[in-house]
């Protein structure tokens, strides 16, 4: 099934059914090993990951391109390192942000926060990304980057990993 996608107010949201229970999924979405597998739209690939699933704990995913550009997922405009875990429910929920570094550090330039929640559904798992933006600009922003087709192509890896 593929995924879907949607823009409410400063958000973009996205949502696909994965044929596999939320544990599996939590599994892929916390284990840096497994996140490595799927995190970054083919041919771009993870070149680091870290997931600390608690309050406070990093989210710090840096992944390269085919032409050798490199982007840490969670940096900020001065390249600062990592992002922030806000909230860790397993196999429920997982919200970051690049707001803040871990530690609840601030960072320079934060651009968003993603809250992802995992739905039992039919056996699956409903997964849902609600990616938060603090002004329409900022969303317009990421969605011209390639939102629904970056994300979208990264949820049909990890279903294809976890199924």
């Amino acid at each position: 099934m593929p995924a879907t996608t949607t823009t409410e107010g400063n958000d973009l949201v996205i949502t696909r059914r994965i044929d596999a229970a939320p544990e599996a999924v939590w599994a892929a979405l916390t284990q840096p090993e497994q996140l490595s597998r799927w995190f970054a739209p083919c041919p771009w690939r993870v070149t680091s990951a870290v997931v600390e699933p608690h309050p406070g704990g990093a989210f710090d995913i840096r992944i390269k391109g085919p032409d050798g550009a490199a982007e840490d997922c969670a940096a900020d405009a001065e390249g600062e390192a990592g992002g922030c875990v806000l909230v860790a429910e397993p196999p429920r929920r997982l919200v970051w942000t690049d707001a803040l570094s871990a530690g609840f550090r601030p960072a320079r330039t934060p651009f968003m926060t993603a809250e992802l929640t995992l739905v039992p559904d039919a056996g699956g798992t409903r997964l849902t990304a609600r990616v938060l933006h603090a002004s329409a600009e900022d969303r317009d922003r990421h969605a011209a980057m390639g939102f629904a087709e970056g994300w979208g192509a990264t949820f049909a890896q990890l279903a294809e990993l976890v199924e």
